[in-house]
């Protein structure tokens, strides 16, 4: 009996055993496969950032060279030709640059160099399809150009050296960080990522009346003006705003400082129960957003109505000489661009959206983005061209309903002062602007009128 209970427990051991062995052996399968395909996730990543690298070293490589021969372009057909080129280069350049494994801020002034190189080409470019000779400024600041592309292609030819003979890998860079990469690096090479910004540290960007320009680029926000406040004073600003008898609570939500205008925001409950959002300045204390959700059931006031509603609000609240633009409606609300104007001339730059409630005009929201960003006096006395001559470069299909000047906005952040012409060809509404210095055509809208608003494109 005694030696038929051992047997068992022997048996039961053995089980156990080997039940624990075959659990280590899965898990060390398990372990193997994870492993691998950890390794292929890295394989992949690394093949991704070594494809990405090489990319980016043949557009510069593309960049300088393009570079080289706008110096020595001697037609305007050429020319333009070549800027193209150079300017389609330096975005792919761009664009290989931002898929690397770096913080943006470790490359910014290389990031900042490529997109002035785009943009530049592209500003001259212009210039010779208008049959337009480059000035000696022009040629001084494309050599300037060239000579930072040939130290930027030595420097990644030199990091692509280091790659080749596995110095790095850029799963390192992502384990220990920029930081780290950059210690690294340095200590294999004197020419390598680590120093690919110190070859720009005295390139601070051209300065040139043209398409990008750096005094555009860096600006801080024109109307943002006033000093710091506190919580409680932001606060104040948003009851004031909303209107004291109108305030039945208000909560703090806390600052938001990763906006592109740092905020307070609060929450209002009003005297209907209702939740106002309303965001107010760090800086000056201005309005920058506020938002009022109810339903609409009934269109009581018409368009025009709602226009001067808006205006009125607006001019209430300190913004005079708004002019109302395009609307979109929806739900039987409305939202309406208001611009502000400068003797007469339309500033488009400076938009401000308003919400108006059509069944009683009520204001239920307002957005000043725009006009913070950008509300500033400007010069219009360049006009060199009349509205006549302006007129004359026109297609002679569109039959114009109005005119006027108008500032508008361009993809590099800076204005141009144009003329601005509504029309129609057939059944098509258009806007075309003639730039009232030197009456280039600069753009073309179409408008379209729907239903719920219009818009342009």
């Amino acid at each position: 009996m005694n030696k038929l209970v051992d047997w068992k427990n022997r048996l039961k051991k053995g089980h156990m055993l080997s039940v624990i062995v075959t659990l280590l052996i899965i898990v060390a399968i398990l372990g193997f496969l994870l492993y691998g395909k950890q390794r292929e996730y890295r394989q992949a990543s690394e093949n991704s950032y070594n494809m990405a690298f090489y990319e980016l070293v043949d557009y510069v490589q593309n960049v300088e060279t393009y570079l080289a021969k706008s110096l020595i372009s001697s037609t305007s057909e050429h020319g333009a030709e070549t800027l193209t080129h150079l300017w389609r280069e330096a975005n792919l350049a761009q664009s290989y640059l931002a898929r690397l494994p770096i913080e943006s801020q470790e490359l910014s002034n290389t990031e900042k160099f490529l997109n002035q190189v785009s943009d530049y080409s592209y500003s001259l470019s212009r210039k010779n399809i208008y049959n337009e000779d480059l000035t000696q400024e022009d040629l001084n600041n494309l050599k300037e150009l060239h000579e930072y592309s040939v130290e930027l292609e030595n420097t990644l030819n030199q990091l692509s050296e280091d790659l080749n003979q596995g110095r790095f890998k850029w799963d390192e860079l992502t384990e220990k960080g920029t930081v780290a990469f950059a210690q690294q690096v340095d200590n294999i090479s004197q020419e390598s990522f680590s120093n690919l910004e110190e070859n720009f540290h005295e390139y601070s960007g051209l300065i040139y009346d043209g398409a990008f320009s750096e005094h555009m680029t860096s600006q801080d926000p024109k109307a943002l003006t006033g000093e710091e406040i506190d919580e409680e004073t932001a606060k104040q600003k948003a009851i004031e705003f909303i209107g004291q008898d109108n305030c039945k609570e208000v909560n703090n939500l806390g600052l938001s400082e990763n906006a592109t205008i740092p905020v307070y925001d609060f929450s209002v409950t009003n005297q209907n129960d209702e939740t106002i959002n309303i965001s107010v300045s760090k800086k000056g204390g201005h309005v920058v957003n506020m938002n009022t959700n109810r339903d609409v059931s009934v269109e009581s006031i018409s368009q025009e109505e709602a226009n001067n509603k808006g205006k009125e609000f607006l001019a209430s609240k300190g913004f005079e000489n708004m002019k109302e633009t395009y609307y979109l409606k929806q739900e039987g609300i409305v939202t309406i661009n208001y611009a502000a104007t400068q003797e007469n001339v339309v500033l488009y730059p400076d938009l401000i959206k308003v919400k108006v409630a059509l069944d009683n005009g009520e204001i239920l929201g307002v957005e000043t983005t725009g006009y913070l960003n950008n509300h500033t006096i400007r010069d219009i006395s360049n006009v060199k061209i009349t509205e006549q001559e302006a007129k004359s470069s026109l297609n002679q299909d569109l039959q114009i309903e109005s005119q006027g000047l108008a500032v508008i906005p361009t993809e590099w952040k800076t204005e141009l002062l144009c003329y601005e012409f509504k029309g129609k060809v057939d059944d098509k509404e258009f806007l075309v602007y003639i730039n009232a210095e030197n009456g280039r055509e600069e753009d073309i809208l179409i408008i379209t009128d729907t239903p719920n608003g219009t818009l342009v494109m």
